[in-house]
């Protein structure tokens, strides 16, 4: 069965640090970018991450370049997100998702993205 599974979700004080997982199942991981989206209530899907196939190649959003890190284990067929200095404006549900590509393309378009998980709810408040 495909899927992807995000865990590692929860509450933290401003400051803190969550590593979020991305388990995927069903398909050729290795074929795949792996992109990290968030959505905030009341606002837009956005670009965060993404990774490439191989994991040589990585971008990040403005809002959390420095402070996150995407990484990914083809041979666990996980990506990982880290996220550390957490802000309350980083609270979001956070979804990964694949794309059927060697690198990630600009503009985090989630049309080009054809597997999603679930998403994990992400809360950073005092």
């Amino acid at each position: 069965q495909l899927q992807l599974v995000e865990s590692g979700g929860g509450l933290v004080q401003p400051g803190g640090s969550l590593r979020l997982s991305c388990a995927a199942s069903g398909f050729t991981f290795a074929y795949y970018a792996i992109g990290w989206f968030r959505q905030a209530p009341g606002k837009e899907r956005e670009g965060v991450s993404c990774i490439s196939s191989s994991g040589g190649s990585t971008n990040y959003a403005d809002s959390v370049k420095g402070r996150f890190t995407i990484s990914r284990d083809n041979a666990k067929n996980t990506v990982y997100l880290q996220m550390n200095s957490l802000k309350p404006e980083d609270t979001a549900v956070y979804y990964c998702a694949a794309v059927r590509a060697f690198y990630c393309s600009p503009g985090y378009v989630p049309g080009e993205y054809v597997y999603w998980g679930q998403g994990t709810q992400v809360t950073v408040s005092a």
